[in-house]
């Protein structure tokens, strides 16, 4: 009796034993860009989703969506589609942002970056913590900032170097009213429109210029739409921000969230480094298409900066005054 138990007993653990490991569980998720990888904004999407693949070692997959194609276009649903859950993930723009979150404001107010160091000491610093906790609360987790760089103007009327010569102008905006204030300030007569409807408007004279990072002026060769001037002002940047919905950040192991944080930084900071280092080539080719590209000097500058104060009046309170003098600390001791 007791070896024919002995006997079933190890028949049942060679049983056991052979049965196979169920292997973990592989998971694909939706990445929303509003620009493709000719752009360095879906390049650093990309980035993130090589990277994710990779260390996961296949087992996640973030499939990207380019041209805003998750919100049929509309550029400025992508957070609140995101939040809602029908977007999982997304390389997003503050701009695009700002309408669900009034905090990333902070980053179109008129000239208040002057250059690199400043947006850095903005993003890495007190600031954009305060930045990433606005995100947060509002049904986003954000993981990592990137760049669009920052925003420059074009037109077809001539070289555009003081307030005055922006009177009555045509300038193609994005859709935040913020950019409304700026222009309307400076005298310019601003017209929100899709970059599909601006570039045909731009080529038959109907707006008069546009304002862009100068990678995407490079890539969508806006000098073809007449846009023959271009004034290098710096008057607002655009930094980028991997975020994944709450709903979807829930739902993943500790292990996996902080694959998926890390993966953004690295590749954030890859596609940040990378961005900035292509720009002075950009401009060179921009140049040699026969562009007439104005550098200002710093009282030319500050005549901007003049101009546009009011719009600090108005908008600082909505951001969050707090936020604002952070930012403005952060930048004058950088």
């Amino acid at each position: 009796m007791r070896i024919k138990k002995w006997l079933l007993l190890s028949a049942a653990c060679l049983a056991f034993s052979a049965t196979p490991t169920v292997a973990e569980e592989t998971r694909e998720f939706s990445v929303s860009t509003v620009l493709s990888e000719a752009f360095p904004w879906g390049q650093a999407a990309a980035k993130w989703a090589e990277l994710v693949e990779e260390r996961s070692e296949g087992r996640i997959t973030l499939k990207v969506y380019p041209n805003a194609q998750l919100v049929s276009g509309d550029q400025t649903r992508e957070f609140s589609a995101m939040r809602s859950g029908l977007i999982d993930m997304a390389v997003g723009s503050t701009i695009n942002w700002s309408t669900q979150v009034p905090e990333v404001n902070l980053f179109s107010l008129p000239f208040l970056m002057p250059d690199n160091a400043a947006v850095d000491a903005i993003t890495q610093g007190e600031a954009g913590e305060m930045v990433f906790n606005a995100i947060d609360k509002r049904g986003v987790v954000p993981l990592a900032w990137g760049e669009n760089g920052f925003r420059e103007i074009s037109n077809s009327r001539g070289v555009l170097s003081e307030p005055a010569d922006l009177k009555g102008l045509k300038v193609r905006v994005v859709g935040s009213p913020l950019f409304l204030d700026t222009f309307n300030a400076l005298g310019a007569n601003p017209t929100q429109m899709s970059w599909t409807d601006a570039l045909p408007a731009l080529t038959t004279g109907a707006v008069d210029g546009q304002e862009n990072p100068l990678a995407v002026f490079d890539v969508a060769r806006a000098d073809r739409a007449d846009q023959k001037y271009l004034t290098l002002w710096h008057y607002m940047n655009d930094p980028l921000i991997f975020g994944v919905s709450k709903r979807v950040w829930s739902t993943l192991s500790k292990d996996d969230q902080s694959l998926l944080k890390q993966a953004a930084i690295d590749a954030g900071q890859w596609e940040i480094k990378k961005s900035r280092a292509e720009l002075e080539d950009t401009l060179q080719a921009i140049r040699e298409r026969g562009v007439e590209v104005t550098e200002l000097t710093p009282e030319q500058h500050q005549a901007f900066v003049d101009a546009t104060q009011k719009v600090y009046e108005k908008w600082t309170p909505r951001i969050g005054k707090k936020l604002v003098d952070t930012a403005q600390e952060a930048i004058k001791n950088r």
